[in-house]
């Protein structure tokens, strides 16, 4: 070949490369051709605005059983271990149901399981009004709302940041997580007020109403991957002709049924150790927000005589906070090692627990707000580098992986839920509870300090099959 027709070829691909970049396909492979300009605003961000709408509607029921807690004990006469049970129900179904979602969403698309996943927090929400039996709340409260909230939050987030997002995954990790505390931050205030006057059930029927406001936006344009919009996921840059795409091709054949799917990478993941040290820490995590704080911050307040809706106020501020915290948190995953954020943020959380007993009153004091910050900026800080070390370590895997660490997540907050309210009803406080969560915070630190950095086990198991 002489130069001038090498020279021909190259400006050939380079201009081929040019127009892979900006979206261009060929009537030939397939599809009509896509406008030569790139697009200013990608839809990734508007697929993420949506995320984080459905995540907030969703999260209403996150700022629910503290507060409602005490309306219901006066009026039905329940103990605070029955009503633990409840909410440890919605807690472990949260967590279980998690992995399983990652895999539904991508076997039905993430639309269909986040509609349906709102529709069932909107049920059990409404139908909460008509309990009037112990069973009946373990049935909404717990069945229904557990699947539906268990569809959706932390897993949907890594979801969609792992299927939209190459550019930014950890910032949208973190913008995502603080949807739901964004949820907690709307709700909280209003539930209270309502629980207070007219009651509990109008309060129920608010997070009923907020749950099924977003489903006509999920179904509108919540859509399932870059492919159905005919671009590329945020960040990727298509590849100059005749080279090989990273990223794996879509599937033709039969798709995989979610639950198996779901069961195969647990075997696989159950196998490294970076796994199971994520499931101890994330478990920790889990008991000491949702579990201890969450369910529990505001009838341990209300022991102290400090009014519901000041403690409740209290917990708003740490949902506006938990939003900062977990942003800044997702900024710093993208430049700095997640294992020694890990270590940071729990070893932090527990010297705040440890502090918790000695600050209650029933008033509040500026030691309190300080406590209500550092709480709020560290709320879930953990996610971002906990989804960033799924992804780095288990690679196509890491969303469903990320689904088992964060049902380890629900059920250390079930356990959690569910042993305060029995140490409540014993001692009559929950001193004991909060000493126990700083000391397993301090347990949390040392295990993700000491995680190894592990290649891609998915590449590695592609390399050893091709060997």
């Amino acid at each position: 070949m002489s130069a001038d027709r090498s020279v021909d070829v190259d400006a050939t691909a380079a201009e081929a490369g040019r127009g892979a970049a900006v979206g261009t396909r060929s009537p030939a492979a397939g599809g009509a051709p896509a406008p030569s300009r790139p697009r200013r605003f990608h839809p990734a961000w508007t697929v993420g605005a949506v995320a984080f709408l459905a995540l907030v509607g969703a999260a209403g029921f996150r700022a629910a059983p503290g507060v409602l807690m005490v309306p219901l004990q006066e009026e039905f006469g329940w103990s605070t271990t029955v009503l633990s049970a409840a909410v440890s129900i919605n807690l472990v179904l949260f967590g279980l149901t998690a992995p399983f979602a990652a895999a539904l969403m991508e076997r039905f698309g993430i639309r269909a399981v986040t509609a349906t996943a709102l529709v069932l927090i909107g049920a059990g929400s409404a139908l909460t009004v008509l309990v009037n039996q112990a069973w009946q709340i373990l049935l909404t409260w717990g069945l229904l709302i557990g699947l539906g909230t268990g569809s959706m939050a932390l897993v949907f987030a890594a979801t969609i940041a792992n299927t939209w997002f190459v550019k930014s995954r950890g910032l949208v990790i973190g913008i995502l997580t603080a949807g739901s505390a964004a949820g907690q931050l709307v709700f909280l205030p209003f539930i209270a007020l309502l629980a207070q006057d007219p009651g509990w059930r109008q309060a129920s029927l608010l997070i009923a109403a907020g749950a099924l406001a977003v489903v006509p936006l999920v179904l509108k344009f919540l859509k399932n991957s870059p492919a159905d919009a005919g671009v590329l996921p945020y960040g990727e840059t298509a590849p100059a002709a005749g080279t090989l795409m990273d990223t794996p091709a879509p599937e033709t054949g039969p798709r995989r049924n979610a639950a198996v799917r779901a069961l195969q990478v647990l075997r696989r993941a159950s196998r490294v150790r970076t796994f199971w040290a994520l499931v101890a820490g994330f478990a920790i995590c889990g008991a000491t927000t949702n579990g201890l704080i969450g369910t529990h911050f505001i009838p341990s307040a209300h022991d102290h005589g400090m009014p519901e809706t000041t403690a409740a106020g209290l917990l708003a501020v740490v949902g506006i906070f938990d939003i900062v915290g977990t942003i800044a948190s997702g900024w710093l995953t993208d430049r700095f090692n997640p294992r020694i954020l890990l270590a940071v943020y729990y070893q932090f959380r527990g010297f705040g627990l440890l502090a918790l007993p000695l600050l209650l009153g029933a008033e509040v004091q500026p030691s309190m707000i300080v406590f209500v910050v550092i709480y709020g900026l560290d709320w879930v800080a953990t996610v971002p580098p906990t989804a960033a070390i799924c992804r780095e370590t288990f690679g196509a895997d890491g969303s469903v992986v990320f689904g088992w660490v964060f049902a380890a997540h629900q059920l250390g907050a079930a356990a959690a839920a569910l042993g305060a309210g029995a140490i409540r009803d014993a001692t009559g406080q929950y001193t004991y509870a909060w000493f126990g969560a700083a000391a397993m915070c301090t347990i949390a630190a040392v295990i993700s300090a000491t995680i190894r950095k592990q290649r891609n086990i998915g590449q590695q198991a592609t390399e050893g099959a091709a060997a």
